[in-house]
């Protein structure tokens, strides 16, 4: 299989004197070898890196580079998420110690490195795709939703650290100003758009633990796909409406006959859209009857989702517009942030009353 790794990009390098000094200062049992690191390809917002002594591994995370939108790229706000939520599901990495921007010029922390398969818009060079594979997966995906969803929060910080009462109006009218700080050029529909979502937000649901971030590529499996073993990118996590968790899985969740517009929007379509993958509607359905929530407002969620997934874009985007990144991977991001818009309207048209 092809590694997930890649020499450091330019201007993404990491001082190691500096990092390896804290490391043995904060952590016990390190080998003598001296670190090496190396950055992991995946991700197009905050920076990871893989950390190497000896056989010793670990990855440190921390924020992209230049500014970045207010309450953004929280680096101790994961820490502690994970530190809390680490215990009663293991699929979010342990982490292992939390670093202040005096070290790297950042906020960065320190978590354990899980061994696994991740896929993304293909399978792995060995793995053949098959209609029973791409189900064993997506109920795979199902399952562990319903279970982070299952978790007692008040078992945890969370409490201290969250505000569920009002979660899903200040989300929606929250993401419409970040959208508002970060926008760039006019998109046909946004003002239908946006006056639609706030004159339609639903009771929301007994509040849960969300992700808010989670997918396929979030997402890393042992070989045989049986089993989620790992979670990453925890940095949206909160407690609210669990259906505002599935709206943005199924944001995420192609189908092989949907819109290139929405498949093929940061190139290669999803693997979802492959032959055995369940649809969202089978999606909705699954979580439903495992969870025992009530999905009749499920249409309101997934619109939003598709507009929250345009507004992270369109964060990125006027970034690299803005030069405070180089990453050409950006260059472009424009484009999908009009296709995002213009699917969330056309979402929200389907079912207007």
């Amino acid at each position: 299989m092809t590694s997930d790794t890649i020499p450091i990009r330019k201007g993404e390098e990491l001082d190691l004197k500096k990092i390896e000094s804290f490391l043995r200062d904060q952590v016990e049992g390190l080998p003598e070898e001296t670190l090496t690191v190396e950055q992991f390809s995946a991700g197009r917002s905050n920076l990871t890196y893989q950390l190497n002594m000896g056989e010793w591994e670990a990855v440190l995370r921390r924020p992209p580079l230049g500014p970045v939108a207010p309450k953004a790229h929280d680096m101790e706000r994961e820490f502690t998420i994970l530190q809390e939520i680490h215990p009663f599901f293991p699929p979010a990495p342990k982490p292992i110690v939390f670093g202040n921007e005096d070290l790297i010029g950042a906020p960065f922390f320190i978590m354990e490195r899980k061994k696994g398969v991740v896929i993304d818009t293909e399978f792995p060079e060995g793995i053949k795709p098959t209609k029973e594979l791409g189900k064993l997966i997506s109920y795979n995906m199902v399952d562990t939703l319903v279970n982070l969803h299952q978790i007692d929060y008040k078992a945890t910080k969370l409490t201290e650290m969250t505000k569920p009462e009002g979660f899903l109006e200040r989300q929606v009218h929250g993401w419409i100003k970040r959208y508002e700080r970060s926008k760039t050029e006019e998109i046909y529909g946004l003002d239908e758009l946006t006056k639609w979502m706030t004159g339609h937000i639903p009771h929301s649901q007994e509040p849960s633990i969300i992700h808010y971030d989670f997918k396929l590529n979030n997402s890393m499996f042992n070989s045989d796909f049986t089993k989620l073993v790992g979670l990453f990118d925890w940095e949206m996590t909160t407690v609210g409406d669990p259906l505002a968790d599935l709206g943005c899985a199924l944001s995420y969740w192609t189908e092989a006959n949907d819109s290139d517009l929405l498949k093929k929007g940061l190139g290669d379509a999803p693997i979802t859209a492959l032959p055995g993958f369940i649809t969202r509607q089978e999606f909705i359905a699954a979580y439903a009857e495992k969870s025992g929530r009530d999905v009749s407002n499920i249409h309101f969620y997934l619109t939003f989702a598709y507009f929250k997934l345009a507004v992270i874009c369109q964060q990125i985007y006027y970034r690299w517009k803005k030069g405070q990144t180089v990453d050409e991977r950006f260059a472009e991001l424009n484009v999908y942030v009009n296709n995002l818009i213009q699917y969330a309207l056309e979402t929200s048209r389907k079912r207007q009353d």
